[in-house]
C-alpha cells in the first residue's frame, strides 16, 4: 500500500464526474459505507483508490 501522501483525495463532486452520478449518490454511498471516505469539517473527501475499488466491485457483481 502507498503512504498516505500518496494517496488523492478528491470531493464529492469530483467522484460524482467520475462516475457520471449525482452527488446525491455519491452521498449515499459514503453514508451506506460503500464508499470508503474521510471527512474533513462538514464536507468528505473520498481516497481516490476507493473510487477505483467501487467500481471495479461493481463491474465483477454486474459481470
Amino acid at each position: 500500500m502507498s503512504s498516505l501522501s500518496d494517496v488523492r483525495f478528491l470531493t464529492v463532486a469530483e467522484v460524482a464526474a467520475i462516475m457520471r452520478v449525482s452527488k446525491m449518490t455519491v452521498y449515499r454511498l459514503v453514508h451506506a459505507g460503500e464508499l470508503t471516505s474521510v471527512r474533513v469539517g462538514r464536507s468528505f473527501r473520498v481516497p481516490e483508490h476507493a473510487v477505483h475499488d467501487y467500481l471495479r466491485g461493481a463491474f465483477t457483481e454486474a459481470g
